[in-house]
């Protein structure tokens, strides 16, 4: 029995935060040294941050991330660290996973396999390190091992998986795993998406059976750059079993985990593998290192290893994991801005009282985990702005009062119903609340385009300007309100909204943040409905959603009488966001997907399903224009429509003439 104890560690770091980042970086090992950790992992990328874009290719960046390094390296004495920053060597600049050992850098070891597609560009500005490719890096006049290592410290044996070299068929852990590897380390930058973690847990833990080693899995958590948020969840598993999991969606600048694992056991479980005999290692595959990691006396097994929320386990995982996300990326949004809150123009429906909430619900779920006075001061409110109860629900009431404004902009076309929903849900959330009256605004930009016309303007004949400058004469108003405040100015569209350009562009897409362009108009009516019931654990529902609940999803800018609804406009949500998946995730033709449409609608025309198809298409080619327009929006799922960071599209193109005249012909003969 060899028991030593590893350990990872999720940072919450920012893009070229260079003092930030050292000293979250610092703060981890000294927590893990005094947890008694030996072996600690931390996540990719973390001098620099992972979302640095171009700034990886500046030399300035290069060098100062190796400065940051070098005052890491003495603080890492009496344990083995890894850490990540980009290193160019000769022509190339390279994602490295470095490897300090007591006080000292042991070597460089280079990702093999870069993240291309979707979210990440890796490939824009590294290159894969060579699969066996050793050499030395010269830094500071002394040489330093860089490349496809392995590390034998003290006889206990280390190898790396960067982040996705753990994702691809050809895993380095095989290599590893034929020469005898103790330890596999994965300092990973893996972005949130619905149901990906489960994904993760299975590779740590097939990883640790396949290669019989400890596999130490460790992430970023929060919203590091601005779209991508990472729910950290730290791993360890060993001899195919996950030891530890730590919890997800933290608000603190880190969370840890470790755990006790016997470097004989798996050695036991691997010679009982059969491996294809591995070829003579070069005289510099491993870089030995005279320092050994201290055996541990035999211990009970500890009963906190899993430190999963409750609702990991639970029938709503999807609706928590929304809430969380979200949340995350709310509350990192508003401290790495240092803006002062948020403004949310409210029109009583689903999509503002939605982002409303979030806002809210981040605060709610922050001061349960963080406490009401560091909430305050991560957030950077005014000392004593929770009050004296700093830990009850009238803390988390001045907080929301502190950091969330809702403002109700009412024209002639307003209703009461709307009104009264926006009021009663800011009231119940602890907001502050205003009504802006922008008729005259509306009135007087009516005025002067009439006059301009030399012809008054008509619903009959300007139906879609009219409704337009509505939504715009809402912007201004509302910007100026955050301006004033120092806030940032949330949008309230939707996805399904995205896709099809049912949005006013410089009116309800005004914002500097779409926090839910993320996710189709459909789903989120249901998150609503629990939202209202239930809520995400820790933080409960929202009662006062109810009266958002029970409308049907509408613009409003029609006269009353014309009963204006979105689906009407459209067609039903569940329709559009079905056509959404099969036009834009499986890149189906018009025609294809009108076919895959018939069997998932049968209660609908075949024809009427035609009609939707096509209008859904037509829409979509329309209106590039508008999503390379939207605010930044956080990345939730792969059926993502932001082109800066998933799905491009032209903005000028055939508009599909061809593939609909194929699905006109098609559907007339039905």
């Amino acid at each position: 029995m060899h028991l030593i104890r590893v350990g990872g560690a999720a940072l919450n770091q920012t893009p070229l935060d260079w003092d930030g980042n050292r000293d979250r970086i610092v703060a981890a090992i000294g927590a893990a040294r005094d947890r008694g950790v030996s072996i600690l992992c931390l996540p990719e990328l973390c001098i620099t941050g992972y979302g640095c874009e171009d700034a990886f290719l500046s030399p300035g960046v290069q060098r100062t991330a190796w400065q940051v390094l070098e005052e890491i390296v003495p603080e890492t004495a009496g344990l083995i660290v890894a850490l990540g920053l980009p290193v160019r060597f000769e022509s190339g600049v390279y994602d490295i996973a470095a490897l300090a050992v007591d006080g000292r850098l042991a070597g460089l070891v280079g990702k093999r396999h870069l993240a291309g597609e979707g979210i990440h560009y890796e490939p824009r500005w590294f290159r894969p390190w060579p699969r066996g490719r050793r050499a030395k890096l010269v830094a500071g006049g002394v040489p330093v091992p860089i490349g496809d290592l392995r590390f034998d410290c003290g006889g206990v044996r280390i190898g790396f998986e960067i982040c996705e070299d753990a994702w691809v068929a050809d895993r380095p852990g095989a290599d590893l795993a034929a020469r005898g590897i103790d330890v596999i380390l994965n300092p990973s930058a893996s972005h949130f998406a619905f149901g990906k973690d489960e994904i993760r847990r299975r590779f740590v833990q097939e990883g640790s059976r396949a290669c019989a080693a400890t596999y130490v899995y460790a992430n970023l958590v929060g919203n590091e750059a601005g779209r991508a948020i990472y729910d950290g969840g730290v791993i360890i598993a060993s001899g195919g079993r996950i030891v530890a999991a730590g919890r997800r969606f933290s608000f603190a600048d880190r969370a840890a985990i470790d755990a006790v694992v016997d470097v004989d056991a798996t050695r036991l479980a691997q010679s009982r593998l059969v491996f294809e005999p591995a070829d003579a290692p070069p005289a510099d595959d491993a870089v030995v290192v005279p320092f050994a990691p201290p055996a541990l006396p035999p211990e009970v097994e500890r009963s906190d290893v899993d430190r999963r929320d409750r609702w990991e386990h639970g029938s709503h995982v999807k609706e928590e994991e929304f809430a969380r996300a979200v949340t995350l990326g709310l509350f990192d949004s508003m401290r790495k801005s240092r803006a002062r809150g948020f403004v949310v123009s409210a029109s009583g429906g689903a999509d503002s009282s939605a982002v409303a909430c979030l806002v809210a619900l981040a605060i709610r779920l922050a001061v349960r985990e963080l406490g009401a006075v560091a909430v305050g001061g991560r957030l950077g409110l005014p000392a004593g702005c929770a009050g004296a109860d700093a830990a009850g629900q009238e803390a988390v009431r001045r907080l929301v009062a502190a950091v969330l404004t809702c403002v109700y902009q009412s024209t002639a076309n307003s209703g009461p119903v709307t009104r009264a929903a926006a009021r009663d849900l800011a009231a119940e959330l602890g907001a502050r609340f205003h009504e802006f009256d922008v008729e005259p605004l509306v009135r007087g930009y009516e005025a002067l385009v009439a006059a301009a016309l030399a012809r008054p303007l008509s619903w009959d004949r300007d139906d879609v300007a009219l409704q337009n400058i509505q939504a715009r004469v809402r912007s201004p108003g509302v910007w100026m309100l955050a301006n004033v405040s120092g806030c940032l100015l949330l949008s309230t569209s939707n996805r399904s909204e995205a896709a099809v350009g049912y949005a006013t562009m410089d009116g309800d897409t005004s914002g500097g943040i779409a926090p839910i362009a993320g996710i189709d108009k459909a789903y989120l009516r249901r998150w609503l409905r629990w939202a209202e019931v239930s809520g995400p654990e820790g933080a409960g529902p929202v009662p006062a959603l109810a009266a958002v609940n029970a409308q049907q999803p509408t613009a409003e800018l029609r006269p009353p009488a014309a009963g204006q609804t979105d689906e009407a406009d459209l067609m039903p949500y569940d329709v559009l966001d079905c056509i959404e998946r099969f036009a834009i995730r499986d890149k189906q033709t018009p025609l294809e997907s009108w076919q895959r449409l018939r069997g998932e609608f049968p209660r609908h025309d075949a024809r009427q399903l035609a009609a939707w198809t096509e209008r859904f298409y037509t829409l979509w080619s329309r209106n590039q224009w508008k999503r390379e327009r939207y605010a930044p929006s956080y990345h939730l799922d792969d059926e993502n429509l932001d082109p800066k960071t998933w799905c491009r599209f032209p903005i000028l193109s055939g508009g599909y003439a061809r593939e609909l005249a194929e699905l006109r012909a098609a559907a007339q003969g039905s």
